[in-house]
């Protein structure tokens, strides 16, 4: 199943990023990784099945650029998944429209866990 399935990892932070990168390709995801926030608002044609978006970025914050797909017919079915070190990651992501979120640091496990229950939905 993880073979087709493509997820854009959307992080300023250089060290998660490649970690995160890293590990999703070798559970065999196609992945896309991105520090640049507004490259998800620019992606034409083909979306990845899966987005996950860390919440504080410099530029756009990740919870704008979740409201924004949302709000757009060609992208609010994609499936966002918020991330962040916020106390109130929960609520943040509800307020975004997120469909799931994580809080940092979490363990590879779990986010595992959060993606294939979203890529299921």
């Amino acid at each position: 199943m993880n073979e087709t399935k493509t997820i854009m990892v959307v992080d300023d932070d250089p060290a998660i990023l490649d970690a995160v990168c890293i590990m999703l390709e070798f559970e065999g995801y196609r992945v896309y990784c991105t520090p640049n926030g507004a490259e998800v608002l620019s992606m034409q044609g083909h979306l990845p099945d899966l987005l996950l978006l860390d919440i504080w970025m410099s530029g756009l914050d990740g919870r704008d650029i979740c409201k924004q797909l949302k709000q757009n017919v060609s992208t609010r079915k994609l499936p966002v998944v918020l991330i962040s070190a916020s106390r109130d990651i929960e609520g943040s992501a509800l307020a975004a429209g997120a469909d799931d979120f994580l809080a940092k640091p979490f363990e590879i496990d779990d986010l595992l866990s959060k993606i294939e229950k979203n890529l299921a939905a």
